[in-house]
């Protein structure tokens, strides 16, 4: 394995990356009054909707206090419902509007054009596989230990 200075590694430059994938996506979705964030929990539930709080926190990899955050938002602006689950009143089920999903529906081209014209631009497919793979063993990797 080689050394990497501070400069040169994975973590950083994945910490970059990501950092200006999301400044990017902000800039570019102000005109739809979406966060990245939250268009990432609208496509979960547009995915499979109606279900509980929890269940979306695992499918959108959010901590529950940041997706209780989301969803306030996102139900102010009536992009999703909340409803006390009648199997256990304890927790919420979780549904996307028609608001929600006529937003989803036009963020998702947006978006999937933003990754293919600019963020992705002059990467081969072949190596998106490759950073792809790679991710993959390092996450797996960090999943052992």
């Amino acid at each position: 394995m080689m050394k990497m200075s501070r400069d040169e590694s994975i973590g950083l430059y994945t910490s970059h990356t990501v950092k200006n994938i999301i400044r990017f996506l902000t800039l570019h979705m102000k005109d739809f009054d979406v966060t990245p964030e939250q268009w990432t929990v609208l496509r979960r539930l547009s995915e499979q909707d109606g279900i509980s709080q929890k269940q979306l926190a695992l499918k959108s990899e959010k901590d529950q206090p940041t997706l209780t955050r989301i969803l306030d938002i996102l139900e102010r602006k009536e992009l999703i419902l909340k409803q006390k689950n009648q199997e256990d009143r304890r927790s919420f089920l979780i549904s996307i509007t028609d608001k929600g999903s006529r937003a989803n529906k036009e963020l998702s081209p947006f978006i999937e054009e933003l990754y293919e014209n600019t963020i992705l631009e002059g990467i081969s497919e072949e190596d998106l596989e490759v950073y792809k793979s790679v991710l993959s063993q390092i996450n797996e990797n960090m999943s052992k230990g």
